[in-house]
């Protein structure tokens, strides 16, 4: 009788010992993914967790962008094409002065033609801040301020000094989206000429 005791509590002590590392690992684990989620989406991790009330709906919110973005092909952009949008962006920081309201509409319309190139959908506002949260986190805030001080500006509701901070917001996303391309460059190895 002694003896089932002994291998009962063993066997009770083990199966404890096991649920107890189970348990333990499953924390740790679900610890390096909080941490993966903040790292990579920075402000935006509290400000999903503000928004969805809970931790656990905020990183799954995450999770699913991630996963979303990931099926997208996102691409940097040629040269030419990063030079043509630059040259576009100087454009419509030039106009600001005489008509800074319609500098702000250019501006969206823009940001909204770069992502479209770069391979973002482009359809409703918060699915588009969402996306971009996804690669680029610290400036995806920029660009809900933006589009905000644009809302108000369709209403007649934004000054000069809004306006003026609105197209700086987009500027800050418009930078980041504005990827571009390496040059492939071979070197051939007899005459060392280099070709791009």
């Amino acid at each position: 009788m002694d003896a089932i005791n002994t291998q009962t509590w063993l066997i009770v002590v083990g199966v404890a010992v096991l649920v107890l590392i189970a348990l333990a690992a499953w924390f740790f684990y679900q610890k390096k993914q909080s941490q993966k989620l903040q790292q990579r989406f920075g402000p935006e991790y509290k400000r999903a967790i503000d928004q969805l009330g809970s931790r656990t709906k905020a990183e799954s919110e995450l999770k699913e962008r991630e996963k979303r973005v990931e099926r997208l092909h996102i691409v940097p952009l040629a040269p030419p094409e990063a030079a043509r949008f630059s040259q576009a962006w100087k454009a419509v920081q030039s106009r600001f002065v005489d008509n800074p309201k319609n500098a702000v509409v250019e501006a969206d319309k823009l940001v909204r033609e770069l992502m479209q190139k770069r391979g973002y959908p482009v359809g409703d506002f918060e699915r588009r801040a969402a996306d971009i949260s996804v690669d680029h986190p610290n400036v995806v805030e920029n660009y809900r301020v933006a589009q905000a001080i644009a809302m108000r500006a369709e209403r007649g509701g934004a000054d000069t000094e809004e306006l003026r901070k609105a197209v700086v917001h987009y500027r800050a996303l418009f930078a980041e989206l504005l990827e571009v391309q390496e040059a492939k460059h071979e070197v051939m190895s007899d005459t060392h000429e280099v070709r791009t």
